[in-house]
């Protein structure tokens, strides 16, 4: 014979329902579960008794268990565990006394923990354990909460980022200080450079810098497998735009200089003035490019060329009023009169005009494949 043995070593069955233990039989045991269950739904020997229900109708409908079945429940008493071992004794020896067959008796403990695990040995003296059966409580709401708020954080690759990364930062700052210490750096250093780091991490999650960085890089990988001319014209771009940094603040370093007194205009000016030629190549280089990208592509549009003759004539302009702000004989600098301003001016404003005029009139003389709500592709 097989017994299924629920055990609660504390006694939450007697001393919630006011039952008599031990209890036999699966209608008795079941109706002993519901009233538990019913006097404190989040009493764990609720789970018990349930499961050695559930395991006496499985091993009753196993064909390959040719044995009569059982099942009972056994209490100890709410104090000592000597006492409650001692109590738990002499029910199995009732539970055995009332199942005597003359066949031998083999058990399967079910319990709730550890702590009722303490009364194998005490069952073990009296019959034969086959095996141990813990029942574990899955929906534990604190315990659940945190396990599975834990899996999904380290399941979603965005999130682990945000967590993982900053927290291993900051784990590795005392191993980073004691190296440090070995080859006599100060250990404020390497503090303030992990500091450094993190905060750059945080500002860029925050800003989402990695979003437009991985945009970034995906373009020019794109840009760079299809053979585009824009990339070359992009580097050649950022090299202009250097130069005329450089150049724009060179200028206005002379012009300060050899002024006593430089006012917030009088710097503009000068910056610009020393720069804008070298920004303006910048533009008309990318901007060849990528009407060239657009022509190989087959989406080339006349009006696309309108773009480096509005950088040319943006350019003139800024040349213009920038050097009419500059001081007379200003080192390095061209410094225009009223009427050279007004030249200046209207040459701008007429070569935009113009070539969008030209352009307009080749565009519909010469019309190209390309739909007319292709835009260029940056």
């Amino acid at each position: 014979m097989l017994l299924v043995l629920c055990v609660d070593l504390d006694d939450d069955l007697g001393r919630k329902t006011g039952l008599q233990t031990p209890v036999i039989g699966r209608e008795t045991i079941e109706r002993a579960a519901v009233d538990l269950a019913t006097a404190d739904p989040e009493d764990s020997d609720v789970n018990v008794l349930f499961q050695g229900i559930h395991q006496y109708d499985k091993l009753s409908h196993d064909q390959a268990v040719d044995e009569d079945i059982a099942v009972a429940a056994v209490t100890g008493v709410d104090g000592g565990d000597v006492e409650a071992n001692r109590v738990i004794g002499e029910e199995v020896d009732r539970v055995l006394a009332g199942l005597s067959t003359g066949e031998n008796i083999n058990a399967i403990v079910i319990t709730d923990g550890a702590q009722d695990e303490s009364i194998l040995p005490v069952i073990r003296s009296r019959v034969p354990i086959d095996s141990v059966r813990r029942v574990v409580v899955r929906q534990a709401q604190d315990l659940e909460s945190i396990y599975y708020t834990m899996k999904q954080v380290l399941a979603d690759s965005e999130t682990r980022g945000t967590i993982l990364v900053p927290l291993g930062i900051l784990l590795l700052i005392y191993p980073f200080v004691t190296i440090a210490s070995l080859f006599d750096v100060p250990g404020a250093v390497v503090l303030g450079i992990i500091s450094g780091l993190l905060g750059l991490y945080t500002l860029s999650r925050g800003l989402g810098i990695e979003d437009v960085l991985d945009d970034i890089v995906a373009r020019t990988r794109d840009i760079l497998y299809e053979g585009r001319v824009t990339f070359i014209t992009y580097v050649a771009a950022i090299a202009l735009i250097i130069v005329g940094g450089f150049r724009g603040y060179a200028l206005l370093e002379l012009v300060r200089k050899a002024s006593p007194e430089i006012t917030l205009v009088l710097g503009a000016a000068a910056f610009i003035h020393g720069s804008v030629q070298w920004f303006a190549a910048a533009g008309v280089t990318s901007s060849l490019g990528q009407v060239t990208d657009e022509y190989l592509s087959d989406r080339f549009r006349w009006r696309y060329l309108n773009a480096p003759f509005y950088v040319g004539a943006i350019s003139i302009v800024l040349y213009v009023v920038s050097g009419f702000f500059l001081p007379q004989g200003a080192a390095a600098g061209q410094s225009f009169s009223l009427t050279q301003l007004a030249v200046g001016l209207t040459a701008g404003t007429l070569l935009g005009v113009f070539s969008t005029l030209a352009f307009a009139v080749a565009e519909s003389r010469f019309p190209t494949t390309a739909s007319s709500s292709d835009p260029p592709r940056g």
